[in-house]
C-alpha cells in the first residue's frame, strides 16, 4: 500500500483523479488547488450542476483554508478526523479551486479518518477535493470494484482499502450563519451535534447558494449584466470567447478555450468571470457553449448567473 499511495500522490499533483477510500465512501479525488483537475471532476461523474465539492485536508492544516470560529473549533476536536463536513467562510488567498466551491466564498472542509486517506493527503501535500466516486444520480461507492464499475478509465488510480466502515457520506454542516444549519445528516448524529451546539436549524437554511453537495447550487452572478449566446459585441462590453475565432469589438477578450476544450473552459468559467466583473466594462457577453457534456452544467450556471435580479 505505500507505494500504492505514493503514486496516487504524484497522480494528483499531476492533475489526474484518483480514487481512494475514506470512511464514509470511496471518493474520487483530485488537487482541490487545480481548477483543471477539478473540472476534470465533473466531466467524470457526469455532474449536472458545478455543485460545490467537499475538500478533504489534515486537521492541523484546516485553518489555512477557511475561517473558523470557537463553534467550528470547538465541534472540530470533537469530531475531526471523521464524517462530519464543516461550510465555513472561504480563506482569502488559500489557493482553492472557485470551481471546487461552485463560485462561492465558502469551503465545505472535511479531515477524513481513514487511515489510507490520511497517508494520501500527507503524500499528496495538497488538500483534495472529493465527492463520492461514482457517477452522478447513482448509488455511492462502499468498495473499490464499485469505483472501477461506475468510472473505470476516467481514474488513474484506485486505491483499494477493502469495505468503507461507514457506508454513508459525511454530514454537512453549515457555520456560516447565525444559526448552525444541518445541511445533510450522515455519520454524526444531529444528536451529537446539538449536544455541543445547542439548536441547529434542520432542513431550512438561510436564502442564498447551496454551501454543500447534494443542493441546488447557484454559481457567482457578476455585478454586470450577463449577455448569452453572443455573435456580435455591444459598446464597451468584455467577452468570454470559446473556440479559436471570435467577433471583432470588444473592450476586452479572456478565452475560456482557444481549442473549444469544455473541461478547460469549465476550469477557466468562475475565475474569469471574476476577472472581468469591473465597472469599466457596460456588461459581459459569452459565446455560445455546446450543450453536451460539461456544455451542460456550464450553460446551467451561465443561465443562472444571466437570470433577472429578485
Amino acid at each position: 500500500m505505500p507505494e500504492a499511495v505514493a503514486r496516487a500522490a504524484e497522480f494528483l499533483r499531476s492533475g489526474a483523479l484518483v480514487g481512494f477510500p475514506t470512511e464514509t465512501v470511496y471518493g474520487l479525488g483530485a488537487d482541490a488547488t487545480n481548477e483543471r483537475a477539478v473540472a476534470a471532476i465533473f466531466a467524470a461523474k457526469g455532474r449536472p450542476h458545478f455543485n460545490p465539492l467537499i475538500v478533504h485536508i489534515p486537521v492541523e492544516e484546516a485553518e489555512a483554508f477557511a475561517e473558523f470560529d470557537a463553534r467550528a473549533r470547538r465541534i472540530a476536536a470533537q469530531f475531526w478526523p471523521g464524517p462530519l463536513t464543516l461550510v465555513l467562510p472561504r480563506r482569502a488567498g488559500a489557493g482553492l479551486s472557485l470551481l471546487a466551491s461552485a463560485g462561492l466564498d465558502t469551503v465545505a472542509l472535511r479531515a477524513p479518518a481513514h487511515p489510507v486517506a490520511q497517508k494520501l493527503m500527507c503524500a499528496t501535500g495538497r488538500p483534495i477535493a472529493a465527492p463520492s466516486a461514482n457517477r452522478s444520480g447513482r448509488v455511492s461507492p462502499t468498495e473499490a470494484a464499485h469505483v472501477a464499475a461506475e468510472l473505470g478509465d476516467a481514474i488513474a488510480l484506485i486505491l483499494d482499502a477493502g469495505r468503507a466502515p461507514v457506508g454513508l457520506e459525511s454530514t454537512v454542516l453549515d457555520l456560516t450563519g447565525e444559526v448552525p444549519a444541518l445541511l445533510r445528516p450522515g455519520g454524526i448524529t444531529l444528536e451529537q451535534l446539538q449536544a455541543s451546539l445547542g439548536a441547529i436549524a434542520i432542513g431550512k437554511v438561510a436564502a442564498g447558494p447551496a454551501r454543500s453537495p447534494g443542493m441546488l447550487a447557484s454559481h457567482y452572478a457578476p455585478s454586470l449584466p450577463l449577455r448569452l449566446n453572443v455573435t456580435e459585441a455591444h459598446p464597451e462590453e468584455a467577452l468570454l470567447a470559446f473556440g479559436p475565432n471570435i467577433p471583432a469589438g470588444f473592450a476586452e477578450v479572456l478565452w475560456l478555450s482557444h481549442s473549444a476544450d469544455l473541461a478547460e473552459a469549465a476550469a477557466n468559467l468562475f475565475a474569469m468571470l471574476r476577472r472581468l466583473d469591473r465597472p469599466e466594462f457596460s456588461g459581459i457577453a459569452v459565446m455560445p457553449i455546446p450543450n453536451h457534456g460539461l456544455g451542460r452544467a456550464i450553460n446551467d450556471r451561465l443561465h443562472r448567473a444571466a437570470a433577472p435580479r429578485p
